[in-house]
């Protein structure tokens, strides 16, 4: 029986040590968004997947917009020795700072921050403001031409308070686009509004102030979405079109909605740019070359998705449904 004992132990003992051996051979990375929205979550997934296709084991957390809570999570994973993190950081200047501090011990890769002077950096990929604004504004541009004569009031309904120059270079990239093709259109309206319910709000005055307005551009998610059902609200539908930013259930249903509203969005590609920024950090801790990819913002390109292309919008939509529904 004290035999019997004395074996259970030893086999106890190796299992335990086994355990121990894969625990202290494994290798952790951490993957940081900032809120809790398809966006993120769709940059979250990408993290997810390139951690799993690589065998690592991955730490996901979120910010939410707290900027001492980011602080907080970045030295977390410093003083647990996590190898690497991919981060979509709140701040260009705070947040870099603190990252910075924290690549004496870890390789870090960014997501979604255009504008970030970030040379210890692995790798950064986003989106760039300015070209998915003149995406957009490209369609527009046609429309105004086709369906308006070149001429059109233009409303804008932007994001400067939140985020000044990301908003800015939107706004800036559909102007250019539109004012190429149409240099008669005007600007009559801007005003600030992202959140979705504000953005009802702010774009139902603008409508009763100018209810000549031909277009309404939204640069952000929350600002397209308000100023669609604003319109509708107003009974300007046929009269009052809009083209925006980002695409999501709500857009493509939009896009397919026969009231004629919504005629297109730039889409952004969060799971690529996920993907590609942990692929970045693992390729990093595993020693392979990552010079061209090191303190350098890569652009990950849009995707437009229209009214005038239906088949765009279903291709577009079955490829979302293959990452958020599994």
């Amino acid at each position: 029986m004290k035999r019997r004992t004395v074996v259970i132990a030893a086999l106890l003992l190796l299992v335990a040590m086994t355990a121990w051996a894969r625990g202290a051979d494994e290798k952790v990375v951490a993957g940081v968004v900032f809120q809790e929205d398809q966006f993120m979550r769709l940059v979250t997934m990408g993290y997810e997947d390139a951690a799993k296709q690589a065998g690592f084991r991955i730490l996901l957390s979120n910010t939410n917009n707290d900027q001492a809570r980011e602080a907080e999570l970045i030295n977390t994973y410093v003083a647990q020795n996590v190898a690497g993190l991919a981060i979509a950081p709140l701040d260009p200047i705070t947040s870099v700072a603190v990252l910075e501090r924290a690549s004496a011990t870890m390789k870090i890769a960014l997501a979604d921050s255009p504008n970030a002077n970030a040379p210890f950096i692995v790798g950064g990929f986003a989106s760039d403001p300015y070209n998915l604004g003149a995406t957009v504004g490209a369609e527009a541009a046609q429309f105004i031409r086709d369906k308006l004569g070149g001429k059109a009031k233009i409303a804008l309904v932007q994001y400067k308070s939140l985020f000044v120059d990301a908003s800015t270079n939107r706004v800036n990239g559909f102007l250019d686009a539109v004012r190429k093709v149409n240099p008669d259109v005007e600007v009559v309206m801007d005003q600030d509004a992202w959140m979705q319910d504000r953005a009802i709000q702010v774009a139902g005055d603008i409508l009763t102030a100018r209810s000549d307005i031909d277009i309404i551009y939204g640069a952000n998610d929350g600002g397209t979405i308000g100023s669609v059902m604003a319109v509708k609200n107003a009974g300007l539908a046929g009269k009052c079109f809009v083209f925006g930013i980002d695409t999501g259930d709500q857009q493509l249903a939009m896009l397919r909605d026969p009231d004629n509203i919504l005629q297109a969005v730039a889409g952004q590609d969060p799971y690529t740019i996920g993907t590609r920024a942990m692929q970045t950090v693992i390729d990093a801790i595993n020693g392979r070359d990552y010079s061209a990819t090191r303190g350098k913002i890569t652009v990950v390109p849009g995707q437009l998705v229209s009214r005038s292309n239906p088949s765009g919008i279903d291709a577009f939509e079955r490829d979302l449904r293959e990452k958020i529904g599994r």
